[in-house]
């Protein structure tokens, strides 16, 4: 892991591809414009150190020439490279992240299907709580009124005479 992204170096990506380091670095230095720094940067000297030490690698001068800081290549920087470099297993590798992108579209068109099947599901549910709800508010307000029966009417005691009658 450098500068907080996950990269492969050149001299790893160029064996998995089955070429040489020169012939990698050459196709990048090629087509620079398929490589922007996103996709592969070169180690300072302080990283170079730091990863010297880390695995334990040559120094950085030997047979009196000075040894090139290597190339880093994020994901995307390892996608293109296959793209341009002509090796039997780079192609193959082109071909295997079309192919992993189609299907990953084919994977996200059916989850988009699925989403919008279960917007529609929640919908219905939706629908039929609002009218169970509205089912057990009027079963709750039936029962509070048999709760609370109203006061019987109580005919007046004594006698009662009708003065609006002029008999």
């Amino acid at each position: 892991m450098l500068r907080r992204q996950r990269v492969i170096l050149d001299r790893d990506l160029a064996a998995l591809y089955g070429v040489t380091t020169a012939r990698l670095n050459e196709q990048v230095r090629r087509n620079a414009a398929r490589f922007p720094e996103d996709f592969v940067f070169q180690l300072t000297p302080a990283e170079q150190q730091a990863l010297m030490s880390q695995i334990a690698t040559s120094k950085t001068t030997g047979r009196g020439g000075h040894r090139k800081a290597p190339w880093a290549f994020t994901e995307h920087g390892a996608i293109q490279a296959a793209n341009v470099l002509n090796s039997p297993r780079a192609v193959e590798m082109g071909v295997h992240v079309v192919r992993a992108f189609v299907q990953l579209r084919e994977l996200l068109t059916s989850n988009q299907e699925l989403a919008r099947r279960l917007d529609q599901l929640e919908a219905r549910i939706e629908k039929k709580l609002v009218s169970h709800d509205e089912a057990i508010a009027a079963i709750l307000s039936a029962i509070r009124q048999l709760m609370n029966p109203p006061a019987p009417k109580r005919r007046a005691i004594g006698f009662t005479a009708d003065l609006s009658d002029p008999k």
